[in-house]
């Protein structure tokens, strides 16, 4: 699909994650066992064929460059197209919970001016769900719209996300914040590209607003549309959200339709032995990768790559990051321990079903 490029907008606040963005951006806060948080977007991108794909990214960029690469494990370490690394602005003005500022369009005009594109679909990396970016081109396509905006109807509260109202199948105004029933803005939409350009230069001077910012002035004006996604769609704004999303994972309904043969969620590939499971071990609807040496107990947890549970250890509706050694006897519940951790023999970490535990990750760990 030569027609569009890809834009993913990493550079943005996200607070209410709180010690799991230490250190990193909200795009590389693992995920699921095995993944990161970008790997959603970005392997929607691909799998809708958009081969030229920009990532803009925050001053945290360390993990985030560390996870992509060159972009080899999502076939885009390519001569013609490929992915391209895009700096973030870190200074300036922003209205809260701006996401798609126009400031990080223009400092990246060179990506912009470059593209043979009609069409420019761009998303956060805070949005897990597996979407046919495909069909969303093709009905924009088909529409003649100048911007369409996935929407879901929303099944929860989310001050974090957009609420659109329409009047004849169009957008006639925006909102923050969503209640149930509500038509909600996933932070992806699809526009034509010489109309990107043409706001880029019409708003220069005041290039610290959003996108639907400018927008919000203009729908009377402009033909902007919505494309309805059906299926697991979640945002992940906050460390609550961030637990429910991962502990989702234990359902196999929500990991058939997240985990799809024909739209494959693509990942940095990592070569590790099985997990061992001892004679003491035990576990119960959990999700453990490779890599992890069990002889304690886990129950209604999600592991990650090289997780040790001693002898005697209780983990317990929890998740354990990368390298982390839960030591023998202690008792982990309703936790998440972020990497490189290491919880001495006999401790006890307990938090609640609705306000869990967050230990920051080990910043001198592997």
């Amino acid at each position: 699909m030569d027609k569009a490029i890809g834009i993913i907008n990493a550079n943005y606040d996200t607070p209410d994650l709180k010690e799991l963005i230490n250190g990193r951006t909200a795009a590389s806060v693992p995920f699921g066992g095995r993944y990161r948080m970008i790997d959603f977007a970005l392997s929607n991108m691909v799998n809708a064929d958009i081969t030229s794909v920009g990532i803009i990214t925050p001053y945290k960029y360390r993990s985030l460059l560390d996870h992509v690469g060159a972009g080899s494990e999502w076939n885009l370490d390519r001569k013609n197209g490929g992915l391209f690394v895009l700096p973030g602005s870190v200074f300036g003005i922003s209205s809260p919970g701006s996401r798609f500022l126009l400031r990080d369009f223009r400092r990246n005009m060179v990506f912009l001016s470059r593209a043979q594109a009609q069409y420019v679909v761009i998303t956060t990396a805070n949005v897990i769900a597996n979407m046919d970016y495909s069909a969303l081109i093709e009905q924009h396509e088909k529409s003649g719209a100048d911007v369409t905006m996935a929407t879901i109807t929303a099944t929860e509260a989310d001050k974090d996300l957009m609420g659109v109202e329409l009047e004849a199948g169009k957008v006639k105004s925006t909102f923050r914040g969503v209640k149930p029933g509500d038509e909600a803005f996933i932070d992806c939409f699809v526009v034509t590209y010489s109309l990107l350009l043409k706001v880029l230069e019409w708003y220069s001077a005041i290039d610290y607003l959003d996108f639907f910012e400018v927008l919000a002035g203009d729908y009377d004006k402009m033909d902007v549309r919505t494309y309805k996604v059906t299926g697991y769609v979640h945002s992940v704004y906050t460390a609550d959200n961030y637990f429910k999303r991962n502990m989702d994972l234990l359902d196999p309904c929500v990991v058939d339709e997240l985990f799809r043969d024909e739209r494959p969620v693509l990942t940095k590939i990592t070569d590790t032995a099985p997990t061992r499971y001892a004679e003491t071990a035990s576990a119960k609807n959990s999700l453990i990768p490779a890599g992890c040496m069990v002889d304690g107990t886990v129950e209604n947890s999600v592991l990650f790559r090289g997780v040790k549970v001693k002898k005697g250890a209780i983990v317990r509706n929890s998740i354990i990051m990368q390298s982390c050694t839960i030591g023998e006897n202690a008792v982990i519940e309703n936790v998440i321990i972020d990497r490189s951790n290491v919880i001495a023999p006999g401790t006890v970490m307990k938090g609640a079903a609705d306000s869990v535990l967050i230990m920051a990750k080990n910043e001198l760990g592997k």
